[in-house]
């Protein structure tokens, strides 16, 4: 991707987003063509725990009210997949990836040479595109992904979720992944990788996210909603997670709009400050990797006594920034895994839906989840911190 970052703004995004299967990727480069087109397979996810097969629609919102930040002209545009509980055996299969959208990934992330863009792009989820819903409401999550990676890099989580009874919007923010397809032809690339240091710093684009939400929430939510299904959704229970400044614009978002009750941050320093009145005693959990216990970062340090509601900071051992995202699990499958994150593909979605989904179904669904409470014998990795 022809782009150039300040060398300040490189430093940041390296601290924020540290390549995934670095230390793979950089020998991977150096294989010969026979050995990528050897990689040229099937890489299916995880499939969904729930009870629910999952539906999977898109949609394009435009907020004609804002200008976009980073392009400074036009409105601010989204791209949303919806998923949701589905009736089985409806609809027909999804796609994961764009091709241009997975060769953008890979020349980001360093590894164009070790994968073919089609093995990207064609990894194999378990959505039905337009399959008909389950009657009944279910509670709303928002994920927002992390810098420079789309929406796509969740969707393990996000199909967990959907089956287990809830409606899920991932959501793609203009111009902040390394390539996102729009209507019409168009692949937004990443113009916040240039000019967030001139923005303000990343506290900038968890602002920006936290309005994004509002703005979602509105047109899911409002009198003419914009999705055709949106029955589906109880207003009364709505919650957000994300992935590195995804995470972080959870707590952002939540700082702002009261409709927003719960919230996960999965790896992301805290970029916008909780605010010092707390978030209103609504739930907030810190789930991070193995640095990110107390003293690791130094924002979930300050920020953690302004927590005011219940609570919970959990680190997954042998784990890295990217384990709760589906590339440790896509890696894996391709023999490419990250030794600096020695916890495997299959185990990472295993414990990021067993967290976050007991997270979800205790302050949305009212389920007490005694995994929450502590450690529990089958899941060693799993660390609790009460600093």
């Amino acid at each position: 991707m022809n782009r150039r970052r300040t060398t300040s703004a490189a430093v940041l995004l390296a601290l924020l987003l540290p390549l995934p299967l670095a230390a793979a990727g950089t020998s991977a480069a150096a294989d010969s063509p026979a050995v990528a087109e050897s990689r040229r397979t099937t890489v299916e996810l995880p499939r969904p725990t729930g009870r629910f097969s999952v539906g999977q629609e898109t949609l394009h919102l435009v907020d004609r009210s804002r200008t976009d930040p980073w392009a400074q002209s036009g409105p601010r545009e989204l791209m949303v997949t919806m998923r949701y509980p589905a009736q089985r055996g409806t609809g027909g299969p999804v796609r994961y990836l764009t091709r241009e959208e997975a060769r953008l990934l890979l020349v980001d992330r360093g590894l164009d040479q070790a994968i073919p863009v089609e093995t990207l792009a064609g990894t194999a989820a378990h959505s039905r595109s337009h399959a008909r819903p389950v009657a009944g409401r279910y509670p709303l999550i928002v994920l927002s992904p992390g810098f420079t990676v789309p929406r796509a890099t969740l969707t393990a989580l996000a199909e967990d979720l959907a089956s287990r009874g809830y409606v899920v919007a991932a959501v793609d923010h203009a111009y902040e992944s390394a390539g996102t397809a729009f209507p019409g032809g168009r692949v937004l690339q990443c113009l916040a990788c240039e000019k967030v240091e001139a923005a303000g710093g990343m506290q900038a684009v968890s602002d920006t996210r936290a309005r994004d939400v509002s703005f979602l929430l509105d047109r899911l939510t409002g009198r003419d909603p914009a999705w055709r299904h949106a029955g589906l959704i109880d207003r009364s229970r709505i919650a957000m997670a994300g992935h590195s400044i995804g995470g972080a614009s959870a707590a952002a978002a939540m700082a702002t709009d009261p409709r927003v009750r719960a919230g996960v941050d999965m790896d992301g320093g805290l970029a916008t400050p909780v605010p010092e009145t707390g978030l209103g005693g609504r739930p907030f959990m810190l789930l991070g990797a193995q640095n990110r216990a107390p003293g690791g970062n130094p924002s979930w340090d300050s920020e953690w006594p302004k927590l005011d509601g219940w609570k919970r900071w959990i680190t997954f051992a042998d784990s890295g920034h990217f384990t709760f995202s589906d590339f440790p699990v896509i890696g894996d499958r391709l023999g490419l895994p990250s030794p600096e994150a020695p916890l495997s593909g299959a185990r990472s979605v295993e414990l990021t839906r067993r967290y976050v989904g007991a997270f979800f179904d205790q302050h949305l669904k009212g389920t007490p989840q005694p995994v929450l409470d502590g450690p529990s014998a089958d899941a060693p990795e799993v660390r609790f911190h009460t600093p």
